[in-house]
């Protein structure tokens, strides 16, 4: 059958680059192409006999180019256990170009593949054919929704109402094994009357139990919703015929209906605790609101957030969440950014400065242009990182994955070999198959499943709530690995901008009048030496005179005259070409030091000088000594000069210095101190640091620094706060502490139930309810995550 396909290729910068594509492509056995530049795709026919789409893709890979794909997630219903993830997982990556996982936790696939290779239907049809059902996964709109609660509320209340159903008819049951275990036997009810309760319990509140598993068999599959019908099929069955022909043996209908009444409450609780897990997530997608009072002809009008444009004009009053991304036009406020940053400390917010969708406007009015709506806010970018985060895999689950896909098949050959064994060695039926019995419904895959998804998903909510975003769940469990780290220096250890370090005024002056003066000349300068200035005058509140006369010489300094006087700033070189005295020893102790300094004079006489230099991060010597403490190697990689690095090095507490390296060094730099022992870590900022992230075994991120490290780094600290590294990593030792937990928990669990179910040891509702709270108890071990706490 010939097979024709398009797909979008990057990279192409002329036609002879599609050229060269089409040409590697037709070399393939079979294989006939065409690529056109102007559109960027290549169109592939693969007759019968030829290469196969793999081979195509792979070689477009190879020639350099990129086959450019896309990425969805898959709502997915009817997963109830690790083997139904690998089902899942085995279809999907069987399409081409296709890499899938499967959450079992979120209950989502994460798919990427190859735009024109596959669409979301071909996914879907790939996922309905083993047995469960797909959509394409929509996020829940933000604020309030109440259609849609009321639809989530009718979904909830149907399994409660059939968990309650089979309580009730279950009660009698229990009842009469009290009575039995208490020797009262007259209180045992007549077998017809325990085969009609058994009956609605099994078929009618656990219908959704046997449809499962009637479509896993249907397809081939082997699940746990497979070894619970036949478990309590079986007991039901043997009993109905036990009572139908009037046989002198004991039933069992009580053990199949309390084994279905456990399970649908042991799916219950799993739920809930999987819904609380999920609760991190979904709270931010609620911070946005939905309406915004928008400016449109000369009103102010309310729109549903989904209208507003790049450039829309919007008023956010007190008490209220910003609707989208924006740079204030005007108005003066405070806005809580804890659920950006993590920091509780509301920001002041004026003229010109950024606010971000999701935050809450506190004190004032402010007047607002949108810059980023929809996709496009940082709210967004968040919760798609978080959620691409929850739907990876970290390594560790690996093994887990392994056990589960062998394990249904497992259980069922134990449990026929005790069957069998059983009444061979003890000559008892009957006895054998409760054995058999308890085999089937103590076994637990989910508890395998469920292990490590639910503890990335509550250690990535946390990390997201503290301003830390993990990428993926490798980065997540790789960071508790690192032995060295390596920073930047400026925008890293320093905040990439200049500050007034010190002030020195001349004999007879006073700082204040200094710094008015100096205030004076650098009012209109937006140079970051004269912001500078300006921010050190706004500090002490002084009050910044008018200049008239400003003029400016390019690399050395400014004039103008002050209160009828004439003054001048800049280098001192600048004030001794005016004629003034500068204090050389002064001036050279502070550039010794590493400072830029500047004077200050007025009618020929100096009134003082100023330093400035980079500021360090407040935070940065207690960061550093807190990963010192836990034993990482802390080195410093830097552009400046040697004197200036260690001058820095110095005062955050980093003994290892590499300085003067250039941006293409940097990597080389990493590359170098990485060994089979070591696991590095870089920390950036800027542009010049995004090879040495990309280079690195996992690489951080400023917040606030260039997009392209934003986009390079494995872990984003949104906050712009070394502490912030320090609790990243912290968060990452305590989530995979609580993934091998979990995992030594479900996998003793099997370990040591099997082995007693099958020598008789458990009774089958006893396995049944030990079976049912397995999974609880992993993911509500997972919710004590919730206990870690960042710092400050």
């Amino acid at each position: 059958m010939n097979q024709t396909v398009s797909f979008p290729v990057g990279g192409m910068s002329c036609a002879s680059c599609a050229a060269r594509v089409e040409k590697v492509l037709n070399r393939l056995d079979g294989v006939q192409a065409s690529v056109n530049f102007a559109t960027g795709r290549a169109q592939v026919s693969l007759p019968d006999g030829a290469a196969p789409l793999a081979t195509v893709l792979a070689a477009v890979d190879k020639a350099g180019f990129t086959v450019e794909r896309q990425t969805v997630d898959l709502a997915l219903t009817g997963l109830s256990c690790a083997s139904c993830v690998n089902r899942v997982e085995k279809a999907l990556n069987a399409l081409p170009s296709v890499e899938a996982t499967v959450n079992l936790a979120t209950e989502r696939a994460h798919v990427s593949f190859a735009q024109g290779v596959v669409d979301s239907a071909a996914l879907i049809a790939a996922v309905e054919k083993t047995g469960y059902g797909a959509r394409l996964y929509q996020p829940e709109p933000a604020g309030p929704d109440v259609a849609g609660a009321q639809a989530h509320g009718a979904r909830a209340r149907g399994p409660w109402l059939e968990f309650v159903l089979a309580a009730v008819l279950s009660i009698p049951f229990v009842v009469q094994m009290l009575a039995m275990m208490a020797g009262y036997h007259m209180l045992d009810m007549p077998r017809l009357l325990q085969f009609g309760l058994a009956a609605v319990v099994l078929f009618w509140c656990g219908r959704g139990l046997y449809a499962a598993a009637w479509h896993a068999v249907r397809n081939g599959a082997a699940t746990m919703d497979v070894l619970v019908v036949l478990g309590t099929g079986v007991a039901f069955v043997f009993s109905t015929v036990v009572t139908v022909m009037g046989l002198d043996q004991p039933v069992y209908f009580e053990a199949a209906a309390l084994v279905v009444t456990l399970v649908l409450l042991g799916r219950l609780l799993e739920s809930r605790a999987k819904a609380r897990a999920r609760a991190g997530m979904e709270s931010l997608l609620r911070l946005q609101p939905r309406m915004a009072h928008v400016e449109r002809g000369g009103d102010v009008v309310d729109e549903p957030v989904e209208h507003l444009g790049v450039g829309d004009v919007f008023v956010v009053r007190p008490g209220e969440s910003i609707p989208v991304d924006g740079t204030v036009r005007s108005g003066a406020s405070e806005v809580n950014e804890a659920m950006l940053t993590g920091e509780s400390v509301p920001v002041a917010k004026t003229a010109g400065a950024g606010v971000f969708a999701g935050t809450v406007n506190q004190t004032g009015a402010l007047r607002v242009a949108a810059t980023g709506v929809g996709e496009q806010t940082v709210l967004a970018s968040i919760v798609r990182m978080v959620q691409q985060a929850q739907g990876s895999k970290a390594s560790v689950q690996r093994l887990a994955d392994e056990v589960s896909a062998i394990f249904v098949p497992a259980v069922l050959g134990l449990a026929a070999l005790t069957f069998g064994l059983g009444w061979w060695i003890m000559g008892d039926m009957t006895a054998a198959l409760v054995n058999a019995v308890s085999v089937l419904v103590i076994a637990c895959p989910c508890s395998l499943g469920l292990a490590t998804p639910t503890a990335i998903m509550v250690g990535t909510g946390l990390g997201a709530r503290a301003g830390i975003l993990f990428r993926n769940a490798d980065a997540l469990e790789q960071a508790r690995r690192l032995t060295t780290l390596v920073l930047d220096k400026t925008g890293t250890l320093t905040l990439g901008r200049p500050g007034v370090t010190a002030m020195q005024p001349a004999p007879g002056v006073d700082s204040a009048d200094l710094l008015r003066i100096a205030s004076a000349l650098e009012q209109n300068s937006e140079h970051p030496l004269a912001r500078a200035v300006m921010d050190c005058a706004q500090a002490h509140s002084i009050s910044v005179p008018a200049l008239a006369d400003f003029k400016a010489v390019p690399g050395q300094g400014v004039t103008g005259v002050v209160e009828g006087q004439a003054v001048l700033l800049g280098s001192p070189a600048f004030l001794q070409a005016g004629g003034c005295a500068v204090d050389e020893t002064l001036v050279h102790n502070w550039q010794d030091r590493g400072h830029t300094v500047i004077g200050v004079a007025r009618a020929g006489s100096v009134l003082g000088y100023l330093a400035l230099a980079d500021q360090i991060r407040p935070e940065a010597r207690d960061a550093v000594a807190a990963l010192r403490h836990r034993g990482l190697n802390v080195v410093m990689l830097t552009g400046d000069n040697e004197r200036s690095a260690r001058m820095v090095a110095g005062q955050v507490g980093i003994g290892t210095v590499l300085a003067g390296v250039l941006p293409g060094g940097k990597a080389a730099e990493i590359t170098r101190l990485k060994g089979p022992d070591t696991c590095v870590a870089m920390v950036g900022d800027g542009i010049n640091d995004a090879p040495a992230l990309a280079s690195a075994d996992v690489s951080f991120a400023i917040g606030a620094g260039a997009a392209i490290a934003l986009e390079t780094a494995d872990v984003v600290l949104v906050r712009s706060n070394l502490m912030a590294l320090v609790d990243a990593i912290a968060l990452s030792h305590a989530t995979v502490s609580k993934i091998r937990q979990n995992l030594f928990f479900a996998f003793i669990y099997n370990i040591l139930g099997l082995p007693l179910a099958a020598f008789g040891l458990l009774d089958p509702v006893v396995a049944g309810a030990a079976m049912a709270f397995s999974s609880v108890s992993v993911v509500s071990n997972s919710l004590l995550l919730n206990r870690w706490k960042p710092h400050g």
